[in-house]
């Protein structure tokens, strides 16, 4: 039976290497020079803290970031950015949480997505994926094609298609 799975994950090498073109831009951007920042990278954690001196600069360290996501092929909407909190002193600093996975409300919305359309394939949630099983070829590149058409809060991306 042809099957493909529904995942959402993303290469943390890509990550880090936005992390560190992002930090070698604004270290040579002439707003940025003699003032504090830092972007810091925790893999174990799947985060990136950041630090400045104003939240303007916050916005655009952001904005760096999402178009560095972009040339490097990862999906901004894997970056959940967090609301600024003022630190200590004159600093604000900030948490953008790397989505990793389909939680479990966007694992329902997609198998419930499939079965409002009356489609012939069955969704089963298997942890953080979503197995689609069907009994055409033709069937399963339909269930890609309305979910290509439909956006969710995160990046989603299909594996394992097997015929």
């Amino acid at each position: 039976m042809p099957s493909f799975d529904i995942v959402s994950k993303i290469d943390i090498q890509e990550i880090d290497n936005v992390v560190n073109s992002t930090l070698r831009e604004l270290t040579n951007r002439y707003d940025f020079k003699g003032s504090p920042f830092t972007i810091e990278l925790k893999i174990k954690d799947n985060l990136i803290n950041l630090a400045a001196d104003s939240e303007y600069k916050l916005g655009q360290i952001c904005d760096s970031l999402k178009v560095f996501c972009v040339r490097r092929s990862i999906d901004p909407r894997a970056l959940d950015i967090q609301k600024e909190e003022k630190a200590g002193g004159n600093t604000f600093r900030q948490e953008i949480k790397l989505k990793n996975g389909i939680e479990q409300e966007v694992a329902k919305k997609i198998v419930k997505q499939f079965k409002d359309s009356k489609m012939k394939v069955q969704a089963s949630i298997k942890g953080d994926e979503v197995r689609v099983d069907g009994k055409k070829r033709d069937d399963l590149q339909e269930a890609m094609a309305l979910l290509r058409g439909t956006t969710y809060e995160t990046p989603l991306q299909f594996i394992n298609f097997r015929d």
